[in-house]
């Protein structure tokens, strides 16, 4: 399977993505507002062998990609969208920082939407960020999602809760913006 927008490739992962996987997913800036990670060697290749073994899925309800940039073929981050019942899915990205700020997660999520309302026929799709990731709301804002509140302490992360931003878009809301 493999997603495209004007600049970037969104395909599956493989065996050989490991080292630029491991290259941003071991990066603590990188992590910061993340519930894994930094990841050691071990980590990242337990990643990939199970975002592999979604693409075997039937039906598949979870969808992780490489995101690649068109013109060098440089894998610079990962994006995913996970269905659930009823016809609702979460979008997610993670990006190595010196691709932050260029508007490539704006754009691999606009892909993710375009794939979940138009091929997977979803109703709503959401994703959080910790309150202080402003750079992850600002996508999400991008996005034409709307924000509809604060889950409070919903997250744990080794002894530390966490509180997400929630944001959503609906389907209708969706073609309206296109």
């Amino acid at each position: 399977m493999q997603l495209e927008s004007q600049r970037l490739l969104i395909r599956e992962f493989t065996d050989e993505d490991y080292g630029a996987v491991h290259s941003y997913a071991s990066d603590p800036a990188v992590t910061e507002y993340m519930l894994w990670g930094p990841n050691t060697g071990e980590q990242t290749a337990d990643y990939i062998r199970t975002v592999q073994e979604w693409q075997w899925q039937e039906p598949r309800t979870s969808f992780e990609f490489a995101v690649v940039l068109k013109d060098s073929g440089q894998l610079i981050g990962g994006c995913g969208l996970y269905v659930s019942e009823p016809r609702q899915g979460e979008i997610g990205y993670c990006f190595n920082s010196l691709y932050w700020k260029q508007g490539y997660a704006s754009e691999a999520g606009e892909a993710l939407l375009h794939f979940g309302f138009g091929e997977l026929g979803l109703h709503r799709i959401f994703a959080t960020c910790r309150p202080a990731n402003t750079g992850s709301a600002k996508v999400m804002q991008k996005l034409g999602m709307t924000c509809e509140g604060l889950l409070r302490e919903h997250r744990r992360k080794g002894e530390t809760w966490h509180s997400s931003l929630v944001y959503a878009i609906l389907e209708d809301e969706y073609r309206i913006l296109q």
